[in-house]
């Protein structure tokens, strides 16, 4: 770019790092549209990052309102309502637009995790009756990743 004496100037510090966020996001854009992953390969994807944790069991979904609930007349806007089982421990789920509310049974305290990516986790905490809540609704596909003890248990991965 010139300045007002038409020679070549340098652009300051900040002004590269926007460009290059721009630049990579326009890139990103056109290569989804242009090239986009396709689907089988992006459940891969996010199935091997489910079980990085190579000693986690994984959670079989046992129970998914929008395939096993019979629909309630008059009622739109209905939770999902998710079950998942390992072994002896299973875990209930509420999917709500304000967030997610679960319990994690046999009661007892648990660390869980919301899967949303490679680079995305949001922390909970379970009580000693199992309970935990969150604020904020998964968007896209998510998992949960839950520490009880010594033991790692990891869901199956679900569309929001």
């Amino acid at each position: 770019m010139n300045g007002d004496d038409g020679m070549p100037r340098e652009d300051g510090p900040d002004d590269g790092g926007f460009a290059d966020a721009l630049l990579e996001e326009e890139l990103r854009q056109a290569a989804a549209v242009l090239d986009p992953v396709p689907a089988e390969l992006l459940q891969a994807a996010l199935d091997a990052f489910a079980l990085h944790d190579l000693d986690a069991r994984l959670a079989e979904l046992t129970f998914d309102s929008l395939v096993d609930a019979l629909p309630v007349r008059g009622v739109t806007d209905a939770p999902r309502m998710l079950t998942f089982r390992a072994g002896e421990v299973s875990v209930d789920v509420e999917v709500t637009e304000e967030g997610l509310i679960g319990q994690v049974l046999p009661p007892q305290s648990a660390r869980i995790e919301v899967l949303g990516g490679p680079q995305t986790t949001r922390p909970l905490t379970a009580d000693t009756l199992g309970r935990f809540t969150s604020d904020t609704p998964p968007t896209g596909p998510f998992a949960l990743r839950l520490r009880t003890g010594g033991e790692v248990i990891v869901t199956e991965w679900l569309r929001a």
